[in-house]
C-alpha cells in the first residue's frame, strides 16, 4: 500500500495513471481474508491464525459482536450438541447447526445468507465438525461439500443450491464402495474432507463393534462425484499389511477408520491422516496380529492413494486408543537443518513426530514390553512403541496416592475398587474381573488436536485425565444370531449393549452420551428404532448385532413392557424377515472363534467416586506448550476449572473436554469445551489465563478466528439450551 500511495503522489498528471492506480487500490481494498478457510484453519491442520489485532493487552475487552441462532428445532436429545468448526471464505462463514443443517452467514453481522437441509425436515443430528470449500482456478465455480448421514453433498457456495451434476442429483452415497451391501450398512463421517486439486479426500466414522465396516479412505472428484481412489485400511490379499491380520480378516474385520480429519502437503502431493482402532475395540481374538492400518499415522500419494509410509502407534489395540485428531504439518530444526515433519497427538498422551517425506521418527521411539492379556483367546501384542521425547503429556502411572479424596467414604470406596481391579500400568489389557484403563478412551488429546505456531515452532495441546474401567463379559455368539423380540427381555438387552454408554438408569453422560429418560418427549418410537438400527455418531448401527431385538429395547425405553413370550404381529413379521435373511446378523464363519465373544460392559464410562466426582485428584485437564525443535515443555497449566472441586489454596482443577486450542500471531491461545461452559484465552508465552467468558451452553467445538475489514473476530459453535435447543454460533470482537 505504501508503494501504491507513493505512485499516486507522483503521477497526478496522467489520467491513465490515475485510472490504473484507482483499480489497484480497489483491488487491495477488496482482498478478503482466507486464513480460516478449512477445518482447523488450513490444509496443514495448524489451528493457527496470523491476525494480531486481539492480543494479551486488549483481550479482556472482547465482547459479543453477534449471535446466530439456527432456526431448526432440536430432536433426539435433551439439547443438541455442536462440534462444528466454522470456516470463513471471503467474509462469508459456512457452518452447521447441531442437527447438520448447513448455513452461510455474513461473517461481519451474523445475518443468514442461505441454509440447506440435507434431511428434508428429518431429525438429523450426530457429531459434525465442519464443511469443505472448493473453487476452480478461474474462481467461477465455488462449492461447499459436506456429509450428512452416509451422503456426500455438493452445493453452490453463493446460493446453497444443490449442484445436480455432482453424483446423483447433488449427492453421493458413501455406503457404495465399502465391503458389504450398501443397502444394509451405514457410514457417517464426522470430520470434513480435505481438498487436493479437484479431489476431496474423506475418511469415515464406522462402528467399532462386531460386524462393523472397514474404514476405507477414499477420494472423490469434486466436479462429478466419481470415486477416484480407495485406500484399504484393512488390507486385501497382496496389499501392504495383509500379513498383520488373520488370512480372511478382510472379509469380516471392521474399524481402522480415519474419522478425525486430514492434512495435505500440496507441494509434495501427499495426504496425511490418522486411524482408529480395529473392531472390536476391547477384544481381538478374531484379529490376531498387529492389525495394520489400525492406530496408524499414514501418508499417501494424494493423487493416486498409493501408500508412501506409515507408523503404527498401538499394535493390536485393545483399549480404543484411536488417533483422534488430524496430524499437524510442522517444521522442526535439528542439527541446524530445517525438516518438514508431521506431529500426531494421541489418547495415550504421546506426541509422535515424523519426517514428512520418509516417516522416520524425529525423536527416537522404542518398543517396550507391555502386560499380557488374561482373557481366553486373546493375544495382546507383547510390545508397544514409546517415544523417548517429548515426555508424555498425560499421566501414565496411577497409584493409591492419586485417588481422589473429596470425602473419606468416597476415597475408601475408590481404594477398594483400585485394589480389586487389575492395573499393571499403561496398556493394562481389559479383563473379566475389570481393568483400569488410563489415560482412557477420552484421555490424552481428543479430536480437537493441537495448534501449531509456525513462527516459533511451538505446539499447543490439551490433555485429559479421566480413568475408566474395562470389564469384559463373556457372551455366547448364538445370542447375536438367535432369538429376537418375542423371547428376549428388553431390559436385559439394554443392560448388555446400551448401559455402558447411557448408564443402567438411562441417565447418560451429557453431552457425549445423552440421557434416554423421557425419550418419548424428544423422538417417536419409529425414530428411536431407526436410530438404534442405523446408529448416529459414536453410536454404531445395531441392526446386525441385535438381529430383530431392537424392538424389545424400544419397548423397554418407551416403558411399553410386555411379556417377552408374547409378540405382536408386527414383531413376528420383522423377526421372520430377519431370520430368513442371509445378510443381517451373520457372524462370518471365517473368524477364528465363532463360539464366544466378549463385550466391555463399562466401555467409555468414566471411573467416578460414589458421589459422581472424578476418581483421581486434579488436574483433570492441562494445556501444554511443547517446543518441537527440542522436544521440551515450555509450560503446562490446568485447562479450565471446576470451583466446586478446587480445594482452597490449590491450583485450578482443569476440565476435560474434546475441543482443541487455536493459536494466533497476536500471542493468544483460545480454548473451550468441557463442563465449565467457558471460552478462555491464555497468554502464549506463559500459559497465563488472561480472559474467560461464560457461554449460554456447552462449548464442544474448536473455535475459529478471522478478519473482516481489518477487524478480528473469534467465533465458536455452541450446543443448545432450553431457549435455543438447536445451538448457536457466537462471534466476539473488540469494541469499535
Amino acid at each position: 500500500m505504501k508503494t501504491l500511495h507513493r505512485f499516486l503522489s507522483i503521477n497526478t498528471a496522467g489520467c491513465t495513471c490515475l485510472l490504473v492506480a484507482a483499480l489497484l487500490l480497489q483491488s487491495c481494498k477488496q482482498k478478503k481474508d482466507r486464513s480460516w478457510s478449512a477445518y482447523k484453519a488450513d490444509k496443514a491442520s495448524s489451528s493457527y491464525s496470523p491476525h494480531t489485532e486481539i492480543n494479551p493487552e486488549n483481550v479482556n475487552k472482547l465482547q459479543v459482536a453477534w449471535t446466530f441462532y439456527p432456526n431448526d428445532a432440536a430432536e433426539g436429545s435433551r439439547f443438541n450438541n455442536s462440534q462444528c468448526n466454522p470456516i470463513i471464505v471471503d467474509d462469508v462463514m459456512y457452518t452447521a447447526s447441531a442437527r447438520r443443517r448447513i448455513y452461510a452467514i455474513d461473517a461481519k453481522t451474523g445475518e443468514k445468507i442461505w441454509e440447506f437441509d440435507p434431511f428434508n425436515g428429518g431429525p438429523g443430528g450426530g457429531p459434525f465438525r465442519g464443511v469443505t470449500y472448493w473453487e476452480d482456478k478461474s474462481g467461477n465455480d465455488k462449492r461447499i461439500l459436506f456429509t450428512a448421514d452416509d451422503q456426500l453433498f455438493a452445493v453452490e457456495a453463493a446460493t446453497g443450491k444443490i449442484i445436480s451434476s455432482f453424483g446423483d442429483n447433488g449427492r453421493v452415497s458413501m455406503n457404495v464402495g465399502l465391503r458389504d451391501d450398501p443397502k444394509l450398512i451405514s457410514v457417517k463421517p464426522t470430520s470434513p474432507g480435505i481438498i487436493f486439486d479437484n479431489l476431496i479426500i474423506l475418511g469415515n466414522m464406522v462402528s467399532e463393534l462386531y460386524g462393523s465396516q472397514p474404514g476405507y479412505v477414499r477420494a472423490y472428484d469434486v466436479i462429478t462425484g466419481k470415486l477416484t481412489w480407495t485406500f484399504h485400511t484393512i488390507p486385501l490379499p497382496g496389499e501392504i499389511g495383509y500379513e498383520t491380520w488373520p488370512k480372511d480378516a478382510w472379509k469380516y474385520a471392521g474399524g481402522a477408520n480415519s474419522w478425525a480429519g486430514m492434512a495435505i502437503d500440496e507441494k509434495r502431493g501427499m495426504v496425511f491422516f490418522s486411524t482408529g482402532s480395529p473392531s472390536y475395540d476391547f477384544y481381538g481374538a478374531d484379529r490376531e496380529g498387529q492389525n495394520l492400518f489400525g492406530n496408524c499415522v499414514v501418508a499417501l500419494d494424494a493423487r493416486t492413494g498409493k501408500h508412501v509410509w506409515h507408523f503404527q502407534t498401538v499394535h493390536h489395540d485393545l483399549w480404543d486408543y484411536d488417533l483422534p485428531s488430524p496430524p499437524n504439518l510442522v517444521t522442526v530444526e535439528r542439527d541446524g537443518k530445517k525438516i518438514d515433519a508431521v506431529a500426531q497427538t494421541s489418547k495415550v498422551g504421546f506426541l509422535y513426530v515424523f519426517n514428512r517425506e520418509t516417516g522416520e521418527p524425529i525423536f527416537p521411539i522404542e518398543e517396550k514390553p507391555v502386560p499380557a492379556s488374561d482373557v481366553p483367546g486373546e493375544k495382546a501384542w507383547p510390545t508397544q512403541p514409546f517415544p523417548t521425547r517429548p515426555k508424555p503429556y498425560a499421566r501414565h502411572t496411577l497409584t493409591e496416592n492419586d485417588l481422589a479424596d473429596f470425602s473419606p467414604d468416597a476415597h475408601d470406596s475408590l481404594l477398594a475398587q483400585f485394589r480389586r481391579y487389575r492395573y499393571d500400568g499403561l496398556f493394562t489389557p481389559p479383563s473379566v474381573r475389570g481393568s483400569i484403563n488410563f489415560p482412557s478412551t477420552i484421555g490424552g488429546s481428543e479430536w480437537g488436536g493441537a495448534a501449531y505456531d509456525p513462527t516459533s515452532g511451538v505446539l499447543y495441546l490439551k490433555s485429559n485425565e479421566s480413568p475408566e474401567i474395562s470389564q469384559l463379559l463373556k457372551v455366547d455368539n448364538s445370542k447375536l444370531t438367535g432369538p429376537a423380540a418375542e423371547d428376549v427381555n428388553g431390559r436385559e438387552v439394554y443392560i448388555t449393549y446400551c448401559a455402558s454408554c447411557h448408564k443402567e438408569d438411562r441417565s447418560g453422560i451429557e453431552p457425549q452420551f445423552p440421557s434416554l429418560i423421557d425419550l418419548r418427549k424428544r423422538m417417536s418410537e419409529e425414530q428411536a428404532l431407526q436410530r438404534v438400527r442405523e446408529g448416529a455418531g459414536k453410536m454404531p448401527p445395531f441392526a446386525k448385532i441385535l438381529n430383530g431385538r431392537e424392538r424389545a429395547v424400544i419397548n423397554y425405553l418407551y416403558d411399553k413392557w410386555k411379556d417377552p413370550n408374547v409378540a405382536s404381529s408386527e414383531d413376528l413379521n420383522e423377526i421372520h424377515a430377519n431370520r430368513n435373511s442371509n445378510k443381517i446378523g451373520k457372524i462370518d464363519s471365517t473368524r477364528k472363534d465363532t463360539s464366544t465373544i466378549y463385550l466391555n460392559t463399562l466401555a467409555y464410562m468414566p471411573w467416578r467416586d460414589i458421589e459422581g466426582r472424578s476418581s483421581i485428584k486434579p488436574p483433570f485437564a492441562t494445556l501444554n506448550a511443547i517446543d518441537l525443535n527440542t522436544g521440551e515443555y515450555l509450560w503446562t497449566v490446568p485447562a479450565g476449572n471446576m470451583p466446586e472441586l478446587q480445594k482452597k489454596g490449590e491450583p485450578a482443577t482443569g476440565v476435560s473436554g474434546s475441543p482443541g486450542p487455536i493459536v494466533t500471531r497476536g500471542g493468544l491461545i483460545f480454548l473451550g469445551g468441557g463442563r465449565s461452559k467457558k471460552l478462555m484465552a491464555y497468554e502464549q508465552k506463559t500459559g497465563k489465563l488472561v480472559w474467560e467468558y461464560e457461554l449460554p451452553s456447552y462449548l464442544s467445538a474448536t473455535p475459529s478466528t478471522y478478519s473482516v475489514d481489518g477487524k478480528q473476530y473469534i467465533a465458536v459453535s455452541i450446543g443448545g439450551n432450553k431457549e435455543h435447543p438447536a445451538g448457536m454460533v457466537m462471534a466476539f470482537a473488540l469494541p469499535n
